[in-house]
């Protein structure tokens, strides 16, 4: 097949790896604003519509393997799809952690955390704006601004600490906050995790350019164990 047709579905493939972060942006965003509202019917058609972002992914990863398979690339191309291959799914695990904050909207009733909701809002904020940096430096090939997206962890990790301190010594002070607290630990873990899925993406922006595969700096490494905690979370009812 002639060059110009391989660029023309990789073209295609990062248009729809944009509207796949796009879909998981705007999820997590309304996800955290009924953190805040209470707004159950909210919450449950962003827990619903998780499934499209499934979906998204899924037709990615088939399209990519179609490529993979009948086209045969060869070196920075091939690298290209493979690390599409883990983007994705870096993205539709973020998509999870979106229907994890509305399923604790859900189980929250509409009696909120017993702290101030600004610091999930910044958290979200922060997280969000490494997404969208990270993606446009996947887009545009850029592994300089790629390796640099993943300092900005370390204030999300901050946050992440003073929260959990806060909701600590709300439990402490009153056992009858206890579950609204650890609902709330939830909440701020699953925006700390995003930002770490983050990293992930920059990692394999600098992989594709030059062919090395470079670890960033995580503060957590269970993310194995997060995986199955955040199912056993996001399960239903």
């Amino acid at each position: 097949m002639p060059r110009i047709t391989l660029d023309r579905q990789i073209g295609n493939l990062k248009d729809e790896i944009l509207l796949l972060g796009s879909m998981v942006e705007q999820a997590v965003l309304n996800a955290v604003k009924t953190l805040r509202s209470g707004d159950m019917q909210a919450a449950r058609t962003i827990y619903d519509d998780d499934s499209l972002i499934n979906d998204k992914r899924f037709a990615i990863e088939n399209a990519i393997l179609i490529i993979m398979a009948t086209q045969h690339p060869m070196a920075r191309d091939l690298r290209l799809l493979a690390a599409m291959l883990e983007i994705i799914n870096e993205l539709e695990r973020m998509g999870d952690y979106g229907k994890g904050l509305a399923k604790i909207t859900m189980k929250l009733h509409g009696q909120g955390f017993p702290i101030s909701h600004a610091k999930y809002e910044e958290m979200a904020e922060r997280g969000l704006k490494m997404l969208h940096d990270a993606l446009t430096a996947f887009i545009e090939g850029n592994p300089n601004k790629a390796s640099m997206i993943p300092q900005e962890d370390d204030y999300v990790d901050d946050l992440y600490q003073q929260i959990y301190r806060e909701l600590m010594d709300t439990m402490i002070k009153d056992p009858a906050f206890i579950d609204q607290a650890n609902l709330g630990m939830w909440a701020a873990h699953n925006l700390e995790r995003l930002a770490d899925r983050v990293t992930n993406i920059c990692e394999r922006t600098v992989f594709i350019s030059t062919g090395e595969m470079l670890e960033f700096d995580h503060t957590d490494d269970e993310e194995d164990d997060d995986e199955d905690d955040d199912e056993e979370l996001n399960e239903d009812s």
